[in-house]
């Protein structure tokens, strides 16, 4: 795979959930199992502009996330390939039993896209926080989690996710993404990505976290310790092989995720190196709290997920070490 690392890591000018629709809706004109289902969000998800080119196909369901993935199931059943939209909470919270019986249990290939993760949620506050989707996703047998990080991999990622056959959830951030990687760069859902090499430590990041580990590493290069980082965007099935090789190159691990500590990211890299090669571990990421509402960079500071809190963990990590 070709990865090129941006420069700069600006905000992208273009939303991801635009890339996203505008991608699916070049692909539906020639694919017809294509299918959009939104559950009264289609203005927040971008989804409207699918219904718009689509009329036939792109479905407002209401404040029925239930029912929508049971519409999904028995659209999949047909041979269609639906997509499920609504902000991630209720896509995994409120429909969880539906995703585990009708979607997974019955081997159908579903696309569940849950947007505003963790504390991208920011005025929806508490309730609205999904801090714990990943989670209750990875309990699922068959399903696939991935977290695209920047416009380029969403870009890149569409034909995939297509022809992938089977449950996934895609865990979107709708806008205001850094642009990590270049065009022309590739990626392949179950690969983690080597954003930057490093020997001292190794930073495994998913989502927003990969561009404050970015920041992270450029701090702790001034004070003379060398961080690899690690884009880990396909969170089920993990890459295995490259959280053993960072094991082995760096001797100490350190994740960073937008979400619960518990059973997210950090729990799959976890589960890795103690069956594989154990070294020293910490986690960055929401401490077993609950959401509350604000800013996300406020959230960010609260939660301590910002590219300083990933130094202060690093330095405790390798005293470890």
């Amino acid at each position: 795979m070709t990865v090129k690392i941006s420069k700069t890591h600006n905000k992208s000018k273009v939303l991801m959930k635009d890339v996203y629709i505008d991608n699916l809706i070049e692909r539906a004109k020639e694919d017809k199992r294509i299918v959009v289902l939104d559950a009264d969000l289609m203005n927040s998800n971008g989804t409207i502009k699918f219904k718009k080119a689509f009329p036939d196909r792109g479905i407002d369901v209401g404040i029925q996330e239930a029912n929508m993935i049971g519409m999904a199931a028995g659209l999949s059943a047909t041979g269609k390939i639906p997509f499920t939209h609504t902000f991630s909470c209720f896509n995994a919270r409120r429909a969880l039993d539906q995703i585990y019986l009708a979607v997974s249990y019955n081997k159908l290939n579903v696309k569940i896209v849950g947007t505003d993760p963790g504390v991208l949620a920011a005025y929806n506050g508490g309730t609205h926080m999904p801090l714990e989707d990943v989670g209750m996703m990875r309990g699922i047998p068959t399903m696939k989690i991935i977290e695209p990080t920047d416009p380029v991999m969403l870009d890149y990622l569409i034909d995939q996710i297509l022809q992938d056959y089977g449950p996934m959830y895609i865990r979107l951030q709708r806008k205001d993404a850094a642009e990590i990687y270049e065009k022309g760069s590739e990626f392949e859902i179950g690969k983690g990505v080597l954003v930057k090499d490093g020997t001292d430590l190794t930073i495994i990041a998913s989502g927003i976290m990969v561009e404050e580990a970015i920041k992270a590493s450029a701090i702790l290069e001034g004070k003379n310790i060398s961080a690899r980082i690690v884009d880990l965007f396909t969170l089920k099935p993990v890459d295995a092989e490259i959280i053993i090789e960072s094991a082995k190159k760096t001797g100490a691990i350190l994740t960073a995720e937008n979400h619960n500590v518990h059973n997210g990211l950090a729990s799959a890299v976890s589960e890795v190196l103690v069956k594989n090669y154990p070294v020293p571990l910490e986690m960055i990421g929401i401490q077993d709290l609950f959401g509350e509402v604000g800013q996300v960079d406020y959230l960010m500071k609260r939660f301590e997920l910002t590219a300083e809190d990933i130094v202060k963990k690093a330095e405790k990590l390798l005293a470890r070490k």
